[in-house]
């Protein structure tokens, strides 16, 4: 439990006790009795209920989220210089009075859906892009106070500074950003560049006035129904043109895998009828130069062919016949003793 928790019972309780003795002094003065001991339990009450009362009033805790602006009746221009830091602090009662603003990271959204963001209902940000058509944007960013701007904030927008600082600027911010892009530049080719023009506009806009712009979502962007409708059609016909083209290269690539085949079979073709033409000029050189060599045998000794005529006949013949009106195939050598 908190000191200043405590102290603000103990006052609480003490002039309850106040209230008590005060029932007590009555209804024993109603029946003639003394009541010395209940008007010295009223005093010492009130003097503790004053004591608690004024020490409860004068201390302060404040969290380590927070930063707290002294709002002081005696300084000269109404509050501390020094913002007040976390931790347990002292004011001078009734005189100073402490207001705490929250340095935590907050969320704010403007969103289309009903229930996402913070106005219920559609509060999503219309805005006409450069060639005049008409989308709406969903967007949420992070932002915190700066702890060294705490009493500017203070002074210039107090608790407003979410309805009166933080939405408006985000609205025009993002009206004026995609006032400058062409519709198509919007939802597809520049929406990277749009989000970080955003982005930087928003953050120094803010920093001037003492806010710190940790994040920028560009959530959803919506068009009118019409230009809804169109985009669709171009989809599909974007879509179906690039089938087509798939198709046309698909074609393309089973024509030049056909030619590929083709090419081959013929280079097989040319290479195997190299390869015969190469085989029969190489026997034919071959048979060349064996008729050669065994003509110059010839030429030197011509009996003998016959010699392999004989030698071819069957070793197993003694004798042969043939007719006598025939001459023989080879000539036989004459054999003279």
């Amino acid at each position: 439990m908190q000191i200043t928790i405590l102290v603000s019972a103990l006052a609480a309780f003490s002039w309850l006790v106040v209230v008590a003795f005060l029932a007590l002094a009555v209804l024993r003065a109603r029946q003639g009795k003394k009541s010395r001991g209940a008007v010295t339990g009223i005093i010492v009450a009130v003097i503790a209920g004053v004591l608690l009362s004024t020490v409860s009033a004068g201390l302060v805790f404040v969290q380590p989220q927070e930063r707290g602006v002294v709002i002081s009746a005696i300084a000269p221009d109404g509050y501390r210089k020094d913002v007040m830091q976390p931790g347990l602090r002292w004011v001078i009662p009734y005189a100073e009075n402490v207001k705490t603003y929250s340095i935590s990271k907050e969320t704010y959204t403007m969103s289309i859906a009903h229930l996402e963001g913070e106005v219920q209902g559609d509060d999503s940000i219309a805005a006409r892009t450069a060639d005049g058509q008409e989308v709406y944007i969903d967007a949420s960013i992070i932002f915190s106070l700066n702890p060294a701007e705490v009493l500017n904030v203070h002074i210039v927008w107090q608790d407003r500074y979410v309805e009166g600082l933080v939405r408006p600027t985000v609205r025009g911010v993002i009206r004026d950003a995609v006032s400058q892009f062409r519709v198509n530049e919007v939802y597809s080719t520049k929406r990277d560049e749009l989000k970080l023009q955003m982005e930087d506009e928003m953050r120094i806009a803010m920093e001037r006035n003492g806010l710190i712009l940790s994040d920028f979502v560009l959530r959803n962007i919506t068009f009118t129904p019409e230009y809804a409708a169109s985009i669709e059609q171009k989809q599909i016909a974007e879509q179906l043109a690039q089938q087509a083209e798939y198709i046309v290269e698909q074609r393309r690539q089973e024509a030049e895998q056909a030619r590929q085949v083709a090419e081959g079979t013929k280079d097989a073709a040319i290479l195997a009828a190299e390869g015969r033409a190469e085989s029969v000029v190489i026997e034919a050189k071959a048979e060349a130069e064996a008729l050669q060599l065994i003509a110059e045998v010839l030429a030197t000794n011509p009996q003998l062919l016959n010699y392999r005529y004989i030698e071819k006949l069957a070793p197993g013949i003694d004798v042969m016949l043939v007719p006598n009106d025939n001459p023989y195939i080879l000539p036989l050598p004459d054999i003279t003793p």
